[in-house]
């Protein structure tokens, strides 16, 4: 089931005849590859005519890879991601990269190896040997390629689904079983399976198939980001831009971004080939890899300056990397809108760099403004239930598969509030996580905590066993003169009490601080019971001999900040039985500007300087930087929040060693006396701005 309608029920509503133009077209190109690449040539085929990343005389046939990754896509997609999904290719340093089981031999020999597992993969399946394909173990390095090319020479026998993930996604909703270490030809195989054992897909054709899973129940996130891309300098790119389909981004320097397999890869390249300053292009990175994983359907704002919007756009297929453009040769093909082109009422302060997240709420404002209202009238926001943000949905995924999680970062990070939206989206209070109304959600969360089925704690030093799950306590109502104890239920003893008369409801235990708490003394027995598999197992309790078990619709959520105290210092039982989630700084939440100081480039040169002369964890959370969730936005402010919140924090970190605070902050510490400058507001934004910032986020705004 999903949205309400079963598998079988959306069969029956789907259009078969849709598909025929569609699939016409993905036989045209197996026919291309089987042409250019015949099987029986396999045995033969030389690297050149094999990897990615070589350089092709004009007017030479594209690579194996190439033509699957990027002009196949009636076949089915495998783009996204790096180019190590096809196991070895030419990066543009001119170094060859291998997949692990290749080693470090030489390109020659590692692609005879290569070959050799590919020529047998194909014999085994015309043989029907599909289980030998699991043994050949430098194919496991590439899935989806290996997949797809089964599907292209052997269609009877696969399905043109690629993805592992999606085609577990796909099994489970058939009611299949998905296996933790299938490859995805194994998977597509047993998908096909279940496919042919059910009835309502009788005459259905492999690609019929296709379409509708991907049509009805795509596993593919909904919540996606939204991004402001400027199509160059003060929207000087936006006639070819609008007229061609596309949206395109700079830093030609660095290749095709489909070589860099990490940030800190692409950052390095970009530390290489713009030498800017301060190592502040880490962010750039991640916008340069989250623009390369742009997926059709993904929502596109092109600007110009800070106060225009040009288009709305939809994306309708996946990045390109054109070397043959005079400049801007990084492009996403999209469908343009330029209905929602307007003059915002006011700047949009985060709009200075090539890139911007816009929060859905922001989008909706843009683009859902009926005809005859004035611009600055507040649309009709839908009441239909929405998705989850992308972090609320990782905590809760966590807490399917474990039961409990520690949300674990650097102070200011946004722990407790990301905790708190997996409560209101566990009370069905997804409708106000999407940041558009503050007041709203701060009501909400005041409704879920004074309800019965969320419990908020901080442990610190002082708290027992005693007050998490039962001890003798004062009994302030007895009558006699004395000290009389009585048996008291801890805090979550008495969660428990009640989940377990509510088997129907989830209830949540959310922890503040929880590393600051002696937590095998808190927890007690009670640490084996956290496990799923042994909820509902009863212990004798020690105090009351009292029988207890922890209901399994109990779920626990722990925050720990982790420049308090690594999570290597936690108790190993402890560490078991809980999943873990990194929440770390985030730039994007301080997109703006103070003055001439760009606040998210301040913020990542700081924390890169932070984490290069102490160490991650002791980086500063994006929280310093904020005033009522908004970027502060004052000269006044900015003065506030440095000297008295970052600076009195990295004087703590950097106590009795003045070097290490000048090696964080610079020219902002006295060299004669160790202690930081102090300075008018106007003049500490151009200091930081000088200090800090360099031209990281890209020529365009």
């Amino acid at each position: 089931m999903t949205g309400g309608v079963d598998v079988r029920t959306a069969a029956f509503r789907f259009d078969r005849t849709a598909v025929a133009e569609r699939e016409s077209a993905a036989e045209v190109e197996r026919k291309r590859v089987l042409s250019q690449f015949p099987l029986e040539g396999w045995k033969t085929l030389p690297l050149e005519r094999y990897a990615l990343g070589q350089s092709a005389p004009a007017g030479s046939e594209p690579t194996y890879c190439r033509l699957l990754e990027f002009l196949t896509p009636d076949l089915g997609s495998i783009k996204g991601g790096s180019a190590a999904k096809h196991i070895m290719f030419l990066h543009n340093s001119g170094e060859w990269r291998l997949a692990a089981p290749l080693g470090k031999a030489e390109p020659r020999d590692a692609w005879e190896e290569l070959r050799g597992q590919f020529v047998a993969a194909f014999d085994a399946v015309a043989a029907g040997d599909f289980e030998a394909v699991d043994e050949l173990s430098a194919l496991r390095f590439g899935p989806a390629l290996v997949t797809k090319s089964l599907a292209v020479y052997f269609p009877e026998h696969f399905l043109p689904v690629y993805s592992t993930e999606h085609l577990r996604r796909f099994l489970i909703l058939l009611g299949g079983t998905a296996e933790a270490d299938a490859p995805a030809w194994r998977s597509n195989r047993r998908l096909l399976e279940l496919i042919r054992s059910r009835t309502e897909f009788e005459g259905w054709s492999r690609h019929e198939v296709m379409t509708f899973l991907y049509q009805d129940f795509d596993p593919r996130p909904r919540q996606r980001t939204i991004w402001k891309i400027a199509p160059g300098e003060r929207g000087r790119l936006w006639g070819e831009c609008r007229d061609g389909d596309f949206i395109c981004v700079g830093w030609d320097e660095l290749g095709d971004l489909g070589q860099y397999r990490s940030d800190t890869e692409l950052k390095d390249a970009l530390d290489r080939g713009y030498p800017s300053g301060s190592g502040g292009s880490l962010n750039t990175a991640r916008r340069l890899l989250a623009f390369r994983d742009l997926e059709p359907g993904d929502r596109i704002v092109a600007n110009r300056g800070l106060d225009e919007i040009l288009a709305t756009g939809t994306v309708t297929a996946s990045y390109q990397f054109l070397p043959d453009r005079p400049e801007y040769q990084h492009i996403v093909p999209v469908k343009w809108d330029l209905s929602h082109a307007q003059r915002l009422p006011k700047p949009q302060r985060g709009w200075r760099s090539t890139f911007a997240r816009v929060d859905p709420a922001t989008f909706a404002r843009f683009t859902m403004r009926p005809s005859g209202i004035a611009r600055d009238a507040r649309p009709v926001v839908s009441s239909t239930p929405v998705d989850l943000p992308d972090d609320v949905q990782a905590v809760m995924n966590a807490l399917d598969r474990k039961g409990q999680v520690i949300l674990h970062g650097p102070p200011g990070t946004g722990k407790t509030r990301l905790a708190l939206g997996a409560a209101l989206a566990l009370a069905g209070r997804a409708d106000v996580l999407d940041g558009s109304e503050p007041e709203r959600r701060t009501r909400a969360q005041a409704e879920v905590l004074s309800g019965n089925r969320v419990r908020l704690v901080t442990f610190h030093p002082s708290y027992g066993y005693e007050d998490f799950v039962e001890g003798f306590k004062p009994d302030l109502d007895a009558k006699s003169s004395g000290l009389t104890l009585a048996l008291a239920d801890g805090l979550f003893h008495s969660l428990c009490k009640r989940a377990a008369g509510h088997p129907d409801q989830t209830f949540l235990l959310i922890i503040d601080e929880i590393n600051r708490g002696d937590l095998p003394r808190i927890f007690g027995e009670l640490i084996t019971l956290l496990e799923l598999d042994k909820r509902n197992l009863s212990v004798d309790l020690p105090v009351s001999k009292r029988s207890f078990s922890v209901p399994p619709n109990v779920r626990i959520i722990g925050t720990m900040n982790t420049a308090d105290r690594s999570i290597s210092h936690l108790d190993a039982a402890v560490r078991r039985r809980f999943a873990f989630l990194s929440v770390g700084p985030d730039p994007d939440a301080v997109s703006g500007t103070v003055g001439p100081l760009d606040l998210a480039a301040f913020f990542e040169s700081l924390n890169s300087r932070i984490a290069h002369h102490l160490d991650a964890d002791h980086q500063i959370g994006h929280a310093y930087l904020m005033r009522d969730g908004e970027p502060i936005a004052t000269e006044e402010d900015l003065a506030a929040a440095f000297h008295h919140e970052v600076v009195p924090l990295l004087e703590d970190y950097c106590l009795g060693r003045a070097d290490l605070l000048h090696r964080v902050l610079g020219g902002l510490v006295d060299q004669d006396t160790g202690r930081p400058v102090l300075m008018s507001p106007q003049d500490l934004a151009d200091a930081l701005a000088t200090e800090f910032t360099s031209d990281t986020t890209g020529p365009d705004a």
